[in-house]
């Protein structure tokens, strides 16, 4: 496998390899050009020269016979250079072709590893939620009688704020009733939800109910959630059960928030590109609804959708309308964590278009 240096060097290679080739482009137009330029004059020259040599009449007749060779020349030299010229753009057509068909799948790799390292750090965000829900002062919390469900839920909370001390990815966690009452959590003292907040309406907490054992989890999309400051975050609940036994009678739920914007944002940003590509290239997540949930350029995030072509594959790349090139690559999933329908997007301007 290549090394980051590897990669950085490959790509910068293909930048330089992409404008030596527009330079030769270019450099063989002008020079062509030039040639035909003199050609012509030599054509002339010769015309002039049978012009003259028919006035002159029989003494001029040598000298029609070399005009007419040069003018013969000249015509081979027309000739030449209209092949060539035809040639070097046939042949520079087909490198800028392959180089930005290189470019558009390497663009493609890198949306590919955006997205496998999400579904590798949410996999690890459902292996979390099932294990703490097996936490015993979670269900002795859930189990605890009447006259000391108090104490159950502090030794609870200061439970989940130990987990939360170590796991700095989350900004809370709450443990909740059958009714979805929040009976505790990790950080009551910047958020108060604890006896405040009831999350039955929310979708992950029914689901949550519905799970069939201690091995299945549910998931939320990202999104703001007022109750922890309007940050965005992505939820995984599954039940607290029984004595922790993974087919227990339910008696709970546990919900973790991951702080989705920080951790998101450092994904995107951390793409492997060039000094030069960086500041021509977007690098995004897309949830399943089209909406750009995490954004390189993080202007509008909140509201901006990024739409892919209808028929979009797994992974692919494309060239826009307005000339920018553009990777994608479909959540892979990994291990037991199947994703949601995300797509990893890389957006690349042309270089000197950005």
């Amino acid at each position: 496998m290549a090394t980051l240096l590897e990669k950085r060097r490959q790509s910068s290679q293909g930048s330089v390899i992409a404008e030596l080739t527009r330079e030769v482009r270019k450099i063989s137009r002008d020079k062509i050009s030039d040639i035909d330029l003199i050609n012509r004059e030599a054509t002339y020259l010769a015309i002039n020269a049978l012009i003259e040599a028919a006035r002159a009449g029989e003494a001029g007749r040598g000298f029609a016979v070399v005009a007419n060779q040069v003018k013969s020349v000249s015509g081979r030299i027309g000739q030449l250079t209209g092949e060539l010229g035809k040639e070097l753009n046939g042949l520079s057509e087909r490198m800028v072709t392959e180089l930005e068909r290189q470019q558009g799948q390497r663009l493609t790799d890198l949306a590919l590893n955006m997205i496998d390292v999400i579904d590798r750090n949410l996999y690890e965000r459902s292996c979390d939620v099932r294990w703490w829900a097996t936490d015993a002062a979670l269900v002795d919390c859930m189990m605890s009688a009447p006259e000391a469900a108090e104490h159950a839920a502090a030794y609870a909370s200061q439970r989940l704020s130990v987990i939360l001390d170590s796991y700095t990815v989350y900004l809370d966690i709450w443990v909740l009733d059958l009714q979805g009452r929040v009976v505790a959590n990790g950080r009551p003292a910047q958020f108060p939800v604890t006896g405040a907040v009831n999350a039955a309406q929310y979708e992950w907490f029914a689901a949550a109910l519905r799970t069939r054992s201690g091995d299945e989890y549910a998931t939320a999309n990202v999104d703001a959630l007022d109750h922890l400051g309007n940050a965005q975050v992505a939820t995984y609940a599954t039940a607290i059960r029984e004595h922790g036994a993974s087919d227990g009678r339910i008696v709970g739920v546990l919900a973790v928030f991951f702080d989705w914007a920080k951790q998101a944002s450092a994904v995107v940003k951390s793409v492997r590109l060039t000094d030069d590509e960086r500041a021509r290239t977007r690098c995004m997540i897309i949830d399943a609804d089209g909406r750009v949930i995490a954004d390189s350029q993080e202007a509008g995030r909140d509201t901006a959708r990024f739409e892919l072509p209808a028929g979009t594959q797994n992974t692919g790349n494309y060239r826009t309308g307005g000339g920018s090139l553009v990777g994608y690559a479909l959540t892979p999933g990994y291990e037991t964590y199947r994703g949601m329908g995300w797509y990893g997007v890389i957006e690349q301007q042309a270089a000197g278009a950005a």
